[in-house]
């Protein structure tokens, strides 16, 4: 048996993982918004993991955990992230950090292993303040102005105020020091059913998917709700509720296999009974891995915008607000997450894209990197009822860690 079977540790994996869920417990989930009290105490408790493995460690200006091995030879960067969505679930993010801290502690004191395993938790994966800010930073994506202009999505506090609460104003902001990773790795719950469905214990990630996001406004006429007769009203609100069943009815002609949409968010003004809204808006997005497919649906939705707007009673204002380019994850980290997956899940695995985003993403543009799935049961996630049984939490660990002494390795 090698020694990385003999090393690893189960249980060790499950009492970290639930260490964490017991910081900011919220029913069997988590309540940890990014730089609330849990957040912090969690960074502050990986910390001190990392360092009782022989990590040096930092907790950047941005609130990113660092960990560097003096060891000799190649270093595998791995990790995701430990802040949470409100009142969520408590395997989103730890999940990956915990694997990450456990393969360093097996492969970086193991003189057969040529090269270290160093952990990293991203800052503010989940968007309270932004999108991916953390591993944006460490790619050098994120500017002083960004942070200033920063505010949480639910309170409105600045992220220079987080920074200061926090006692982080004024750490320097770490970034990247290319060349130094052979590439990065990240574990995560599905968050979907794919795995669960077929019975299949990994997911290889072979993209993650982008994301584009539309604020779509329809201009009407503001009335009296109990004089203007039905005839003549130009109903604001309608004309986007009839919007959203025409989407729903034309893009399955024109879209790809795995693309999603999905209206996050309505608005009426002046939103009362009485008065027929002027003006409604929706929040609207697609995601897919394939550029061309959403070109396809983007053109699709304007020419939809276009056709309401000339039939005269209200006018459409298609705005895109996000554009998010697919990545793409190394063929040579599929092939080992696949191989380990063999020696430890026996081969009960599947290639399959991400739907929703990871730091994974924001790495891949400067390295090597590569993705694995365990199964969420009943596909729930960002909820506090998400949920992966014992048994796959400990294989998906074992795989994980046998994919980065196969990465040093290599």
């Amino acid at each position: 048996m090698s020694d990385n079977r003999l090393q690893f540790d189960g249980a060790r994996v499950l009492a970290d993982l639930n260490a964490l869920r017991g910081i900011g417990a919220y029913k069997t989930g988590v309540h940890k918004p990014t730089f609330s009290e849990p957040h912090m105490r969690s960074l502050q408790w990986l910390a001190q993991r990392l360092a009782e493995a022989g990590l040096a460690v930092t907790i950047d200006g941005i609130g990113n955990v660092l960990s560097t091995s003096t060891k000799s030879g190649p270093k595998l960067l791995a990790g995701s992230h430990l802040e949470s969505q409100n009142y969520a679930g408590w395997l989103d993010g730890p999940l990956g950090v915990v694997y990450a801290l456990e393969a360093a502690r097996v492969i970086n004191p193991n003189p057969t292993v040529n090269g270290a395993v160093e952990v990293a938790a991203w800052c503010d994966e989940e968007g309270h303040f932004g999108h991916f800010l953390g591993s944006r930073s460490y790619v050098g994506g994120v500017t002083e102005a960004d942070i200033d202009a920063a505010r949480d999505r639910n309170s409105g506090r600045t992220m220079r105020e987080a920074l200061r609460d926090v006692g982080l104003a004024g750490r320097a902001r770490a970034r990247c020091e290319r060349g130094r990773h052979i590439g990065y790795i990240e574990a995560h719950i599905e968050q979907g059913r794919t795995l669960e469905s077929g019975d299949l214990r990994i997911g290889v990630v072979t993209s993650i998917i982008g994301i584009w996001q539309y604020r779509i406004r329809f201009s009407g006429e503001q009335n009296h709700a109990g004089t203007t007769r039905m005839d003549v009203r130009r109903d604001a609100g309608l004309a986007l509720t009839r919007f959203c069943v025409d989407i729903d009815d034309r893009f399955p002609k024109a879209c790809g296999p795995r693309t999603v949409w999905t209206t996050g968010r309505i608005t009426l003004d002046p939103g009362a009974p009485s008065i027929i809204p002027g003006v409604a808006e929706m929040l609207f997005q697609m995601r897919d891995d394939d550029p061309g497919v959403i070109d396809r649906l983007e053109d699709l939705l304007r020419s939809m915008a276009a056709d309401v707007t000339a039939q005269g009673r209200c006018s459409v204002a298609v705005e895109r607000l996000r554009t998010g380019s697919p990545a793409m994850m190394d063929a040579t980290f599929q092939h080992t997450i696949e191989a380990a997956s063999a020696a430890f899940a026996g081969g009960r695995s599947v290639r399959m894209p991400s739907g929703a985003g990871h730091d994974a993403q924001v790495l891949a543009t400067i390295m090597p990197a590569g993705m694995m799935f365990v199964p969420s049961i009943g596909g729930i996630s960002h909820h506090w009822s998400e949920n992966t049984d014992d048994a796959d939490i400990i294989t998906g660990a074992q795989v994980f860690v046998e994919a980065c002494r196969r990465l040093l390795a290599a």
